[in-house]
């Protein structure tokens, strides 16, 4: 920790402490840039506390059950509910209590300097830090600021909702104790992996999508079958309804949520998952011309528009809300800032450049933990037409290869890869089903390294695994 009375220069300071912040601060630091860390909570960010790694503590559990109903032979041994303090307990390790002593130590251990406290940008190349001591301090940058303060749960303006104190992800991943009745609002992928956690852990959840079905951003399959799925598990999956109006007396007590027209909904707990804003409300973006509460426009280097020593990596910048894309853009943009500053000449922009996160755009991979898990990389169908390529849709049912069924008997799954045409290679692949996350980077190689289908065709799969999925899919292409 550094403690100042008066303005301190560095090469960059960083402005939020979790997984896109670190990565800024691993490469500016390898490049040798003395480099400041401002952070106002704990270090590691949404993600190491109250998204990623908790949310799949809290999922682990149910899938793996999940996967060993499905095994004869193990299936009886598995008919138990889960022992959910246990698997709290196991979630509360994965986030060291909710502690970051480790991440301080790491952060020593680079060199860098780390200031505890709310930061803002203060002008041009400067950061000025309040401490929760009510210290100030100023830090001025030789040569780059970058924002990485990520984003926030939304919270809809919807009458009696701020009152009735809903959860957010946070409170739903952080919870201790299995409520009763879960109410969800949302259909997108907090939503469904925390219907699934919760629903293995005990609770009746009921979930409320305003629009015709799950994870909207990915192949309608993969929705439809992870809806099937909640709703097979005992969950309720609404569609197409609105809330109008949220009721709670008193600081325990059951939230009655009124729907369009009239309709009302009891629960113990109420999680809205509609969406995130970003975290730039009081971080100073008007002393530098920027809006307040925005998104932060970049260029593919991730430097801002209009300013050539301010960068904003992550969510803040919209271009790709996942913690692998920030760690990602981080990596990029920590390059573009060491080779600014060493002044070597043109940066590499050119198409998956060192400089340039082309990524974020062709070759984006998530997962959505549910069961069936959602695996995609790259385009839609629909997001490829949309962009004017003339491509075609492969799909195969993945409980057809033989290593789908040998994982689990009555094995459901699809999946889906979108052909160039006018190239032949891969804009995209989605996989739905049990344990396809293992699938998705190969195909994110595949779409990243825009390799040719007659030379995945060279790509001989192992029998029997899942993998051989792409064999079936190649085979369909090929007729």
């Amino acid at each position: 920790m550094v403690t100042v009375s008066e303005a301190v220069e560095y090469d960059v300071v960083v402005l939020g402490g979790g997984p896109a912040g670190e990565n800024i601060v691993d490469r500016t630091r390898a490049a040798g840039l003395t480099t400041a860390l401002v952070e106002a909570e704990l270090i590691g960010g949404e993600c190491s506390y109250w998204a990623c790694v908790p949310s799949k503590a809290l999922l682990r559990p149910g899938l793996a059950r999940a996967d060993a109903r499905r095994v004869p032979g193990l299936a009886g041994s598995v008919e138990g509910p889960l022992d959910t303090a246990a698997v709290l307990a196991h979630r509360d390790y994965w986030t060291s209590h909710w502690k970051d002593d480790g991440q301080v130590d790491w952060i020593d251990s680079t060199g860098a300097h780390l200031y505890r406290g709310h930061g803002r940008l203060y002008g041009a190349r400067k950061v000025a830090v309040t401490s929760p001591e009510g210290e100030h301090h100023v830090l001025a940058a030789r040569h780059a600021v970058v924002v990485a303060t990520g984003t926030r749960a939304v919270i809809p303006d919807v009458p009696g909702l701020a009152a009735a104190r809903p959860w957010t992800s946070r409170e739903a991943t952080s919870a201790q104790h299995a409520p009763g009745r879960l109410l969800i609002v949302g259909g997108s992928v907090v939503a469904a992996e925390m219907a699934t956690a919760w629903q293995a852990l005990g609770s009746q959840v009921t979930m409320l999508v305003r629009g015709s079905g799950l994870l909207p951003r990915m192949e309608d399959f993969a929705g439809e079958l992870v809806a099937e799925a909640l709703r097979e598990a005992g969950a309720v999956v609404r569609t197409d309804v609105s809330v109008e109006a949220v009721v709670r007396d008193g600081s325990t007590g059951p939230v009655q949520v009124v729907l369009e027209g009239g309709e009302t909904l009891e629960g113990d707990e109420l999680l809205m998952a509609t969406g995130r804003s970003p975290h730039t409300e009081d971080i100073g973006l008007e002393t530098v011309g920027l809006t307040p509460g925005g998104w932060i426009p970049v260029d593919d280097s991730c430097r801002v528009e209009g300013h050539d020593w301010l960068y904003a990596v992550g969510d803040v910048n919209h271009r790709a809300l996942l913690t692998h894309q920030a760690k990602y853009q981080a990596r990029i943009a920590g390059a573009a800032i060491a080779a600014r500053a060493a002044g070597t000449g043109a940066l590499d922009t050119g198409r998956w450049g060192a400089h340039v996160a082309t990524a974020d755009t062709r070759a984006m991979p998530q997962v959505v933990f549910t069961d069936p898990e959602a695996a995609a990389v790259g385009l839609t169908l629909a997001e490829a037409e949309r962009a004017g390529h003339r491509v075609r849709a492969v799909d195969y049912d993945l409980g057809k290869v033989s290593g789908a069924g040998l994982y689990a008997d009555g094995y459901r799954g699809r999946a889906r890869m979108v052909v160039d045409l006018d190239r032949e290679v891969l804009l995209g692949a989605t996989f739905v089903g049990p344990g396809v996350a293992e699938l998705l980077h190969a195909a994110t190689v595949a779409v990243a390294g825009e390799v040719p289908i007659e030379r995945l065709w060279h790509a001989v799969p192992a029998f029997p695994t899942i993998s051989e999925i792409w064999l079936r899919l190649l085979e369909s292409y090929r007729g």
